[in-house]
Order: structure tokens, then C-alpha cells, then sequence
């Protein structure tokens, strides 16, 4: 497993991302490209005008810098970035709608999971017929692995939409999805890296050039991040827009789907489980008794109005995701 071209791309990564915000952010503020607030989120007010699709930078960075490193057997790590750029797309369109009408709706719900459901179905279908992954499953903190047939296309389809749509309502306040996110990819690569010497050692070599891919392509997206992260923070000089929250969800869903360890998803996205529980639960029983049981949805936004600021906030999610990945990590190996 060659670690220091791991480490290179990381920080390759995160210069050109620095470089490109550096960059961006006094164009976007030229252009007057800024986040539109809604109405009823008072707490943003002073967000307004805020320049948005900093996604592109740290996407943009990520997927040039990972086509540079990649090298032998390299189709799954092709298809994870195919997917992360299709779904950035997806959020371009979204989000440059916003900035030309000057409005905080941009593509309608239905017209955005038409386009989400259609790349989630091609990825799926790629896994179900792909011999590398036989619509195989590795069981959570077990080696063996359950093959359910045609089963795994709906299970990788629903998979994906929730990791997507989870990181998009995870990105509510200044740095949330992208500390959430970096821990989240950085916890990939440990596990990436450990199956690709597992493969080695057995012999396997195809699985091992493609899984160190993998783990390349997941080192970039997190050097990308922490860099995105330096303009993010609180107070944020950017936001990432749906260009940038479904691309990450896209690739914090593909990866893990891509190496087979699709039922981890939910344990290493525990805090994207949080935010669309929550935005279930507070819909439904609006619907049901007409009462709200959060201040606000999704749950980040309730701790801000129980008084927990942003920063706490963004530390408390990477925390407790950080737990989850490594009691995981240590159950698994």
C-alpha cells in the first residue's frame, strides 16, 4: 500500500483548494453571488449575501487531483468520482438557478429526485452486474458477506438518496457538513487502506490497486475539504451550496457501496441518519397530532435555538461521529 502517495494527493488537495477559494470567493462577492436566507430562519439573517457554490472549488480540486494519482486497476475509483461530479452537476443546476432568479428555491423537489434516483439506479445497477462486487454485502463487524441478488439494486438506491439527502440537510450552519464530511471520508480511507492490504496479502491484487484507488480518491476529497474548511468555519467566508452537499453525500454513499460495505453507512453517517430522522419525525407529527416535537428541523437547527452555538454544534456532530468510527473500526478489524 504506497501511503506517501496517499499523504501527497491529501495535500495537493488541500493547497489547491486554498489556491481556488483564495481565488473564488472575492469573484463570487464581485458577482454577487450570494446565499439567499429563508424567510423564517432569523438566526441566518446576517448570512445573507454570503457567497454560495463553493462546492465547485473543492470538487473541482478533488477530482483533478485524484485523476492525477490513480494509477493500475482503477474502474471503481472512475465510477466514485463519475458519480461525485454527476451529483455536484445536479447541484450546480440547483444552485445557479438560485443566484439567476435570486431566490432560495432552486430546482423543484420532484426535478431533483428524478435526477438523483436516475444516477442511483445506474450505480446500482453497475454493483448488481459488476463482477468485482457481485451483489455481494459485507455484514457490519463480521468477514463474511450475504449475496441477496437483484434486492441489492433498491438497497443501493435507497442507500444513496439518504447518504445524498442527508449530508444536504446536514449542511445547515458554518463548517457542520464539512467537519461531519472530513471525518466521515477520513474514517473511509483507514478503511479502504486496511481491505486493500488484506487483499494484497491474500493475493488478490485486482482488489487491492482498485480499493488503494478508492482510498486516493477519498484522501483527496478530505485534503479538498479541510482547505474548503479554512473558508467555512465559522464565521463562514463561503458555503459549499448543493453543488457541494449532494456531491459529498454522492461520494460518502459511492465509496462505501463501492467496496462493498454498504451497511456501514448508516453507523459512519450517524449524524446524516440524525438530520433526516428528525425532519421525518417533525413532518410527521405536524401531520398527525399538529404539533412540532423540535423548535426547529433538522435537529441542528433545534440545538441553535436551545443556545448551542455553531461552533459547538459543528464539534459535538464531528465528535460523536468520530466515536462511531472508531468503535466501528475497532469491531470490524
Amino acid at each position: 500500500m504506497d501511503l506517501k502517495r496517499i499523504f501527497l494527493a491529501f495535500i495537493i488537495a488541500f493547497v489547491a483548494t486554498c489556491g481556488a477559494l483564495f481565488l473564488l470567493v472575492p469573484y463570487l462577492k464581485k458577482k454577487k453571488a450570494g446565499q439567499e436566507i429563508l424567510c423564517y430562519v432569523k438566526e441566518h439573517e446576517s448570512k445573507r449575501g454570503t457567497p454560495t457554490m463553493g462546492g465547485t472549488a473543492f470538487l473541482a480540486c478533488s477530482i483533478v487531483v485524484s485523476l492525477l494519482f490513480i494509477e493500475g486497476r482503477k474502474n471503481l475509483a472512475l465510477l466514485a468520482l463519475a458519480v461525485y461530479f454527476a451529483y455536484g452537476a445536479t447541484g450546480f443546476l440547483d444552485d445557479f438557478i438560485k443566484l439567476h432568479y435570486k431566490r432560495n428555491l432552486g430546482l423543484r423537489a420532484y426535478q431533483k429526485i428524478i435526477l438523483q434516483l436516475g444516477i442511483a439506479l445506474i450505480l446500482a445497477w453497475f454493483c448488481y452486474e459488476n463482477a468485482l462486487l457481485d451483489g455481494n454485502l459485507v455484514l457490519p463487524f463480521s468477514k463474511g458477506q450475504i449475496n441477496i441478488g437483484a434486492w441489492i439494486i433498491p438497497v443501493i438506491v435507497f442507500v444513496f438518496l439518504a447518504a445524498s439527502n442527508g449530508v444536504n440537510l446536514t449542511d445547515g450552519l458554518d463548517g457542520l457538513a464539512t467537519s461531519t464530511c472530513i471525518v466521515y471520508l477520513s474514517t473511509c480511507v483507514l478503511f479502504l487502506c486496511l481491505l486493500a492490504i488484506q487483499a494484497e496479502e491474500s493475493g488478490r491484487i485486482i482488489i487491492f490497486e482498485e480499493y488503494g484507488n478508492l482510498a486516493i480518491v477519498c484522501s483527496c476529497a478530505v485534503g479538498a475539504l479541510m482547505g474548503f474548511l479554512l473558508f467555512n468555519c465559522f464565521p463562514a467566508k463561503i458555503f459549499m451550496g448543493d453543488t457541494g452537499s449532494l456531491a459529498l453525500g454522492a461520494l460518502c454513499g459511492g465509496v462505501l457501496i463501492l467496496s462493498k460495505l454498504t451497511l456501514l453507512v448508516p453507523f459512519l453517517g450517524v449524524m446524516f441518519v440524525v438530520s433526516c430522522v428528525s425532519v421525518i419525525l417533525q413532518v410527521a407529527s405536524f401531520k398527525i397530532r399538529k404539533k412540532r416535537i423540535l423548535l426547529k428541523a433538522p435537529y441542528h437547527h433545534h440545538l441553535q435555538l436551545k443556545g448551542v452555538s455553531e461552533t459547538r454544534i459543528g464539534v459535538i456532530y464531528s465528535t460523536i461521529t468520530a466515536i462511531v468510527a472508531l468503535i466501528c473500526f475497532v469491531c470490524w478489524f
